[in-house]
């Protein structure tokens, strides 16, 4: 998804390409949404910020598991709120660096970060502005690759360079793949948990989910990952601000 933190110099032109993949497949945001709405259950009226909203095609998903509550799709990206705005009734531009979100303390019951953090150069500023928004005991559903997953595992054995991981923003080299998507951090699950327990989150869960750019061959062998969260090649965080 595309960062709501302007990066700087190269990164803001190459996150500003329409050709650079924003969304990071059904699978996961369906997954990411039922997660949301189990935690949502029973309230109503719930305001939902879907920072680094992208094209808004997590936000799309999660409104129809949703109904009754108020999706906010935010971005710094003008293109990226073009495209968001098709599909999610409101979209708001803003950073999460610089002067922060255009949001007051405590206004939010929850925050969608899909597909986010990997992209930040300052990641802990990030989560120090999401605790900021959300309202005292909010929910942070949080989603990356996971660096460990089954077959990066497989792939540091032999030597190659693992999938999601990146050395250019020009080219593809030394990994699988054909899309250059600008990751520059990446989580284990044992790393992503430490690491939100450290920037004021209680972690509820952390849960797995498939890559859609995993060959067809081995989806099912992807699919059955996700039992084993530290194994998947998707994390799925689920955290509540600490009060």
């Amino acid at each position: 998804m595309t960062t709501t933190a302007r990066p700087p110099g190269g990164l803001r032109d190459f996150y500003e390409n329409p050709a650079v993949p924003v969304a990071s497949g059904d699978a996961r945001s369906r997954r990411q949404a039922r997660m949301l709405a189990d935690a949502l259950r029973g309230r109503t009226g719930a305001t939902v910020l879907d920072v680094g909203c992208g094209d808004g095609t997590a936000a799309a998903v999660a409104a129809r598991l949703l109904p009754g509550q108020r999706i906010i799709g935010v971005d710094w990206s003008q293109d990226a709120l073009r495209r968001a705005a098709l599909r999610v009734g409101t979209v708001v531009r803003g950073e999460l660096g610089g002067g922060g979100l255009p949001f007051a303390d405590g206004s939010a019951d929850a925050v969608l970060f899909s597909e986010v953090v990997e992209h930040l150069v300052d990641p802990d500023g990030a989560l120090d502005e999401l605790r900021r928004v959300l309202a005292p005991g909010g929910h942070l559903m949080l989603s990356t690759p996971n660096l460990a997953a089954w077959y990066n595992r497989a792939l540091l054995l032999a030597g190659v360079q693992p999938v999601f991981s990146e050395v250019s923003l020009r080219g593809i080299h030394g990994r699988p793949g054909s899309e250059v998507v600008g990751h520059l951090r990446l989580y284990t699950a044992r790393a992503l948990r430490e690491f939100l327990a450290a920037s004021g989150f209680e972690v509820v869960r952390v849960a797995g989910a498939p890559f859609h750019g995993v060959p067809r061959a081995l989806r099912p062998v992807d699919r059955l990952a996700c039992a084993v969260p530290s194994a998947a090649s998707i994390l799925l965080a689920h955290a509540r601000r600490a009060r």
